[in-house]
């Protein structure tokens, strides 16, 4: 049985919420009920659109390709941000943006070096290419700390100011990451040979390339799947939130990152164990720098749009967390191999992050 389809199949069954989600809006049934289905319904849609965007890229080239993989790769999560963010849920927005930081790092970094570290003793990966993009992520990382820094110096008042420098960062991150583009796919892309020749994916998962077509139909009905979701998702997520005592941080952080990661990011797991760590490393590690220097200043540019700018101002709890998680990275990149207790370790500091947001009073 190929695993790609593996990693699909038992994921379709959820796709049978999308209807019940609709029905239960219809009939204006409990916001708990409407999260609920509305949120498994995501999980799949997020794991049809990561894979026809794999499979697109393919056919693209490497330069298209980017751009694809930069407009599509983190697609759910940015969805239901916008939605959020368009109902001016900013701590929700931000929080989701934390929550696939550490989420990525943490939580899939950690599942792939537990499942893979529990079928091979010791995993290797490029050390060089793995330090590249733990200090790539902590550089980017910073630019989100920033305002949060500056806010404790300056005084409360000074609202207008953290807006602007929200934007300008903004600016520098999106530059940033072109850059990063540009490095990894031109002029340092053998530093990646083993983690994008020929195709990685396609190698380890065991799985048979899609026809453009193919791709581009599904990658289009799943966009719009999650679209008409997140709607749904994000209309519940305030008396959701109140029902289980959480705060809006908490949903972002932790359920609104896993229900935009799931299915995608489960390649990471499926291929340490196969024995592919420098994959699972490049794909859970460039998914959190995507997410810091793509997708939260796409969210600033666009709240512009909106009329209620957002700013980077991030709580104290979100800014250590981000700190934490990635200097624990930066410790597992040194050496160049794994095991299955550092990922033990990666998923005990997500659940010790996830149970201090859990208690975090709202604001």
């Amino acid at each position: 049985m190929h695993l790609g389809r593996f990693n699909l199949e038992p994921l379709s069954f959820f796709l049978v919420f999308i209807p019940i989600g609709l029905v239960l809006e219809v009939i204006h049934a409990s916001p708990v009920y409407i999260f609920t289905a509305s949120a498994l319904a995501i999980v799949p849609l997020a794991g049809h659109m990561g894979k026809a965007t794999e499979h697109l890229a393919e056919r693209t080239g490497p330069g298209l390709g980017a751009f694809l993989n930069a407009t599509f790769g983190n697609a759910a999560e940015l969805i239901i941000a916008l939605m959020a963010l368009q109902k001016g849920l900013h701590d929700v927005v931000k929080a989701s943006i934390t929550g696939s930081i550490i989420g990525n790092v943490l939580l899939v970094l950690g599942l792939s070096a537990l499942c893979g570290g529990l079928r091979y003793e010791r995993q290797i990966f490029n050390r060089t290419a793995a330090g590249v993009g733990s200090t790539l992520l902590a550089l980017s990382a910073s630019g989100l700390l920033v305002p949060a820094l500056l806010h404790q110096i300056v005084s409360r008042q000074q609202v207008p100011h953290e807006r602007e420098l929200s934007l300008d960062i903004s600016i520098v991150l999106f530059i940033t990451y072109l850059l990063s583009l540009v490095f990894s796919l031109r002029t340092h892309k053998h530093l990646y040979t083993a983690a994008t020749s020929p195709h990685p994916r396609e190698a380890a998962l065991d799985t048979a390339s899609w026809s453009v077509t193919r791709a581009v139909v599904v990658l289009l009905l799943a966009t719009v799947g999650v679209a008409v979701m997140s709607e749904l998702l994000v209309g519940a997520v305030e008396h959701t939130a109140r029902v289980f005592g959480m705060t809006e941080v908490f949903v972002g952080v932790i359920l609104v990152a896993i229900i935009g990661n799931a299915a995608e990011h489960s390649t990471a797991v499926l291929v340490a164990m196969k024995n592919q760590m420098e994959l699972a490393i490049n794909i859970a590690v460039g998914s959190s720098a995507q997410v810091a220097l793509f997708v939260a200043p796409v969210l600033v540019f666009v709240s512009y749009l909106f009329g209620e700018p957002m700013d980077l101002l991030f709580t104290r709890l979100e800014v250590a967390a981000v700190v934490l998680s990635v200097w624990v990275l930066s410790l597992i990149a040194q050496d160049g191999e794994s095991h299955w207790m550092e990922g033990v370790q990666l998923l005990a500091l997500y659940a010790i992050l996830a149970v201090a947001f859990y208690f975090l009073p709202a604001p």
